[in-house]
Order: structure tokens, then C-alpha cells, then sequence
């Protein structure tokens, strides 16, 4: 029996996927840089062997499933080659993997780690659902009939797949370093709707999704009265959110989340809609949004001394601004703080303005360095760049965190996709 050896095992979709075949029974390993990620601690929980990157642990026997950051000169995929061994790409890999269940990709340019496990979280409480969720979990079910999985718009890497249903939670404009424009953007999700077997299911309150074309049913949902499924007499309080859904002006139920802000409302809309045209009981809805906990990294919260303290994901201007208003429903009477470490130096220098305008709606902003990526170390722009533009910014240090403790009961939101979380735990060791 072949052993999957993934190569660049600790990406986000490579750990969950790794999850996925060591579900399912298959054997599975992999190697990665030494640094210690959030998404290892799942791999060595399922007793997956993680080793150092080496071109000594390609072996033949081997069946090598490749991260898509490493390039085909990567020492192990070298060594692959040479030994004549199957070489599949991680997205290539999942794009054969779904044809064995019916598949729903979430895709977007932001919600879609939170869709993506709310959709899993629903499903599996109707029937066996197998899932891979961008924050690194995967789960396999040798029974699942439906896999959930997030489909990434990064150098259109969703277009290798071809799923039954999909959706799509809104077009924003990212990956500046990819896309040319809004419009370039636009054109990888018309390419994707076009592949869809079954139906499509978008935010109808997105003008751009508005306009997609496809050879398929697409569902609109949103607040809009024009929706398909719509979202009407909302009510938010600071456990929560309580809204009725209407199927083409008809009621259909009240639903309650957990979560806070629109997004999380249209999240669930979504995740209700797909539900719905499988024919899963209301009832079973409602029950498994009450249960939902979250994805990891995504308005992850804990209670430190008189402080609350939230890890999230945020490190675009849509999602900061949202994140930000989702902390002001939960918690009206508090102080909002944003810790906030930019991710790419291209991504910050094409939003700077907007960037400064979502930090503004906190009370107080601390500008951590910018993470350059692996494609880009260093640029012209430099952190003191953000901090003009954001009203009374101090830049933190990860060796001297202190400074946040003056800020008694409030509500520190430590926001980016690079190693933000370095300094939220430089910060915590300070407590």
C-alpha cells in the first residue's frame, strides 16, 4: 500500500487534506520547515509523522502530493523525479479526490474558512460529510456523502476543481500580487462558475456576483428583498444573532447564530440555502448553527485577567472593518483595540488608504512590522507608512508588548494572516 508524503505538509489545505487520508485510513507523512505552525498540532494529535525537509526522506514506495508554494527544484520533489515517483499537486490531488462524493467549494475573496466549517459543521448533522477547512482541519469519513472544502482564488488554484454545487461569498479585490484588478479577479470566478455540475449559491448583495454567467441555477441570498433566500428582521444582541429567512418571499424559519456581525448572518444564509435545496430538515439547521464554535484564527477569543483577548485572521481592509464590528456588537461597552501586523508588502502598499480607514474604527491601533511573504521579502514601503494614515498608531514591539496592559477591560483583537501571534503570545507570557 502506497504512503502519501506530502511536501509542505503544515500548509493550511496540505495539513487538512493529510487529516483527510489518515481518516480514511491511508498512510500518510510529510515534511516542512522546522518553524512550529498552528496547523502541526491536529498532524501530531493523529500521530502523522512530520519531518524536516530532506531529500533523504524520499523513498521509493512513495506517492508525493506537493504544496503548491514549492516549486518542481525543491530538493524532495528533485529527488522524486529522479526516482521516477508519482508527483500529484495538492490542488490537482483534491480535484480527483471530490468526484467520490458530492462536493460543495466555498470560494471567495473573504468568509470562506467560516463557511466552509459552519457548511461542515451543518452537514455532518444531517449525514456523514467529509471536510477540509482553510485554517488546517480536514476530517475523511469512508461513509461521507458530502465533502465541504474551501477553494482558494490564489492563482486561480480553484479552477482545478469541478464541484457539484458551490459558493460564492463575495468578489473583493486581493492578491495584488496576482490579480491585476477587480476585473482580473472577476474573470477567475466567471471561469469557475462555468465549471459547476449542480448549482451556485452567491451573495446576491455583491454587485459583482451579480453578474456572473453560468451553465448552472444560481441561488442568490443576501439582505436584498431581490434574493432568492433572503435574511429579514434581524436581531443582535451580545450573545448572538436571531433573523427570519424568507425562500422567495415566503417564510421559511428563524434561525439563531452564535457568531456576530452581517457577515456571519450571510455566512449562515448560505449554508441555510445549500441545506435547503438538499432537502435537510430545518430542524437539523437550526440545531447544528446553535453548535457551531468556529474555525480557528476567526474571532478566536479568550478571557485573560480584565482583558478579553481575540486572535483573528483579518488582513484585508473588508475583513478588518468587519472583524471590528462583529467585537463592537459582543462587547458595546468596552474599549476596542486593534493589534494589527500587515501581510505582503504589495497588499499593503495597494490598500494603504483603505487599511487606514478600517483601523480608524477602533479606539486604539498598534501597527506590528509587515510579514513579507515568501515571494516577497522586503519592499519600499515600511510600516510608518500605515501608521501616518491611522489615528494615533503606535508601532509595537514584539520584546516590549507591555504597553497594552494600560488598556484595563478592553478588547484586544490581534488581526493578520503572518505571525501576528507571535506577538499576541509575546504579550500573554507579559501576563
Amino acid at each position: 500500500m502506497t504512503i502519501y508524503h506530502f511536501v509542505g505538509i503544515k500548509g493550511s489545505g496540505m495539513s487538512a487534506l493529510a487529516q483527510i487520508l489518515h481518516d480514511m485510513n491511508y498512510n500518510v507523512q510529510g515534511s516542512d520547515v522546522e518553524k512550529h505552525f498552528f496547523t502541526q498540532v491536529a498532524l501530531e494529535e493523529a500521530g502523522i509523522k512530520i519531518l524536516p525537509f530532506n531529500k533523504n526522506n524520499i523513498q521509493p514506495g512513495l506517492t508525493i502530493i506537493a504544496g503548491n508554494a514549492f516549486p518542481d527544484t525543491h530538493e524532495e520533489i528533485e529527488e522524486a523525479t529522479r526516482l521516477g515517483l508519482p508527483i500529484i499537486r495538492y490542488h490537482k490531488f483534491l480535484g480527483d479526490f471530490m468526484k467520490n462524493f458530492t462536493s460543495i467549494a466555498v470560494t471567495g475573496a473573504h468568509g470562506k474558512t467560516s463557511t466552509t466549517g459552519l457548511l461542515a459543521h451543518v452537514l455532518t448533522g444531517a449525514n456523514p460529510t467529509a471536510y477540509l477547512i482553510g485554517d488546517g482541519t480536514g476530517r475523511g469519513n469512508k461513509l461521507a456523502e458530502y465533502f465541504a472544502f474551501e477553494a482558494c482564488e490564489y492563482r486561480r488554484h480553484f479552477l482545478s476543481y469541478h464541484p457539484d454545487y458551490c459558493i460564492m461569498t463575495n468578489i473583493d479585490f486581493d492578491h495584488p500580487d496576482y490579480f491585476a484588478s477587480l476585473d482580473d479577479v472577476f474573470s477567475a470566478f466567471q471561469e469557475m462558475s462555468l465549471q459547476v455540475r449542480k448549482g451556485i449559491f452567491a451573495c446576491g448583495d455583491d454587485e459583482q456576483l451579480q453578474k456572473v454567467q453560468a451553465k448552472v441555477p444560481v441561488v442568490f441570498y443576501g439582505f436584498g428583498e431581490e434574493n432568492d433566500f433572503q435574511a429579514r428582521n434581524v436581531i443582535k444582541s451580545t450573545s448572538g444573532t436571531t433573523f427570519d429567512v424568507f425562500v422567495r418571499n415566503t417564510f421559511y424559519n428563524t434561525f439563531t447564530i452564535k457568531s456576530y456581525g452581517d457577515h456571519n448572518i450571510l455566512n449562515a444564509l448560505s449554508v441555510i440555502a445549500v441545506c435547503h435545496y438538499e432537502d435537510i430538515d430545518a430542524s437539523i439547521v437550526q440545531e447544528q448553527l446553535l453548535t457551531f464554535g468556529g474555525v480557528k484564527r476567526r474571532f478566536t477569543e479568550k478571557q485573560i485577567g480584565d482583558q478579553v483577548i481575540i486572535d483573528d485572521y483579518a488582513h484585508h481592509p473588508t475583513e478588518i472593518k468587519a472583524t471590528i464590528e462583529a467585537a463592537r456588537q459582543k462587547y458595546p461597552d468596552k474599549e476596542i483595540i486593534g493589534v494589527f501586523q500587515p501581510h505582503t508588502f504589495t497588499r499593503t502598499q495597494t490598500f494603504l488608504d483603505d487599511f487606514a480607514s478600517s483601523l480608524n474604527l477602533a479606539d486604539q491601533v498598534y501597527l506590528c512590522e509587515i510579514f513579507g511573504s515568501a515571494r516577497e521579502i522586503h519592499g519600499k514601503l515600511s510600516i510608518e507608512d500605515l501608521q501616518a494614515k491611522v489615528d494615533g498608531a503606535i508601532i509595537l514591539n514584539e520584546d516590549d508588548t507591555n504597553i497594552l496592559k494600560d488598556h484595563h477591560d478592553g478588547v484586544l483583537i490581534f488581526m493578520g494572516a503572518g505571525d501576528i501571534q507571535k506577538f499576541q503570545k509575546a504579550y500573554e507570557m507579559q501576563l
